[in-house]
Order: structure tokens, then sequence, then C-alpha cells
């Protein structure tokens, strides 16, 4: 599933795709619903909108315009692109028409994405966006007693505590092995367990693994596609994950595999 380095990929390409004059002239529905059902009122409530930017919240984007704003959730196979006459693709279940000709498509082959409407002033109260927890690359929310306060007492492992959405926003498997692998930190360390030492290297780490792959376009394994088509490349900087049996980039002894919180 996309994380927080694809989705913000995907954010930055399609700013760079609509510009700074894009107005909705119709969304066009194939069907009524993908993981939930697509509220009926969405294309009538967004018609003739202008869209001022494309923002990022957790993994969900919002289009946003002075009538509320498109949340788009990609899901694990979920594509946005530009989509000229004649093409259109199977799995194409949403086409987002531009005033100007153009047009967006969002394609889902496997439709666990989402598509949902934000009505002006509801952003704190919306269910798919309330209780979410701070931007890891905001230094200003995620901070070192921010976390240590999350992990106080908790018996759980640490690994699915910085992946629970509650504490820091879009640090999914991938990049959750990569920092804490950075940080010289066990995975299955109880969360109580963390330092005080060792927070502000998890958090540097957590920002810095982040940073480098929304640099590199993120991480294609099967299906994530940027908004332009390419896939991402942080994959080829893998240190850990995906590589179990394989030798270890610092000692050489071959990583052990396992399975922590359902996730390998």
């Amino acid at each position: 599933m996309p994380e927080l380095p694809e989705v913000e990929t995907v954010r930055r390409g399609l700013e760079l795709l609509l510009g700074n004059a894009a107005v909705i002239h119709e969304i066009e529905l194939m069907r009524g619903d993908l993981r939930a059902t697509i509220p009926s009122d969405l294309p009538g409530s967004l018609r003739g909108a202008a869209i001022s930017g494309v923002r990022r919240r957790a993994k969900y984007l919002l289009f946003d315009t002075a009538r509320g704003s498109l949340l788009s959730h990609l899901g694990m196979t979920g594509t946005w692109r530009l989509a000229p006459p004649g093409d259109e693709r199977v799995h194409d279940h949403v086409y987002l028409h531009l005033r100007d000709g153009r047009r967006l498509a969002f394609r889902d082959p496997r439709r666990f994405g989402l598509l949902d409407l934000v009505k002006p002033g509801e952003e704190a109260t919306h269910p798919r966006l309330l209780g979410l927890g701070p931007e890891p690359l905001n230094d200003q929310a995620f901070t070192v007693e921010h976390l240590l306060a999350c992990c106080r007492g908790r018996k759980q492992a640490l690994k699915p505590v910085i992946m629970d959405q509650q504490v820091v926003v879009g640090v999914g498997n991938i990049y959750a092995q990569e920092a804490l692998f950075r940080a010289r930190i066990r995975p299955t360390r109880a969360a109580g367990r963390l330092t005080r030492a060792e927070a502000p290297v998890l958090v540097e780490h957590i920002r810095s693994v982040l940073a480098e792959a929304i640099a590199a376009g993120g991480s294609t394994i099967s299906d994530f596609r940027q908004a332009g088509g390419d896939g991402g490349y942080f994959q080829h900087n893998f240190q850990v994950y995906d590589r179990a049996g394989q030798p270890c980039v610092v000692c050489g002894a071959p990583l052990a595999g396992g399975v922590i919180g359902g996730r390998g």
C-alpha cells in the first residue's frame, strides 16, 4: 500500500499537472463505490469549483476548493493520471474533467481506494481525518517528547507503535523498518523501553528515511506509479525491507525475517 512518500510524490505530480488555474467542469463517476460508497452529492458539490491546491494529510490527498475538498486515498493500487480522450482503461472508476478540456483519471484495479467529500469547515471532524497523529516531517508537531509520551508504559513492540496513525501518520511498514534499522533499535523492543537518548535518534531517522524516499519518488514494489506514470526508485536503497536472508549492509550477517503485529 502506498505510504507517505508515495502519496507525497503523487501530490507533487498532481500539483504540477493542474497548475494554478484548474477548474472542475465535471466529476464523472463510473461506479458508485470503491472501498466505500462515494457520496452521491460529490459531483454536484464541486462542479465549477476552482482547485486552489492539492494537499496531503497522512496518506490522504485533498484537492482543495472554496466549496470543500475532494478527498482521495490510493488504497493499494490507486493511481491518478492525465487521461486525454482515447486513453480510457479498464478499472478507470472516476474521471475528473477540467474546464480547459483536460481530464484526470482515477484508476484502481483492486478498489481499495477511497473518494470522499470534505465540506468547508468540517475537516477537523471528518471521520476519515479525525484522530490522526502529527505529520512526521513537521518538527513542531512530531517531537521527541510526543514520541516518548506515546511510548511510555506500552508493552507493545515499537515497530507497530510508530506505524500507529494516531501516534504519527504515514510511517508504514517499509519506512518503519528502515528507520528502526538506521537508529539501531530492534523492532521487537517494547515501546515503553525506548530511552530518552534513543528517541531523538529514531525521530531523526524517521524523518530522514521519509525525506530520502520522497526525493527518490517513493518506492515501487508492484503497483505504485507517480502521477506522470513513472515508478519510484527508493526500493533500490532498502537496507532491510524485503531482504530477509541477504547480508546485512553493516555487518554482513544474514538478515533474519519475522512477523511483528501481523506484518513482515
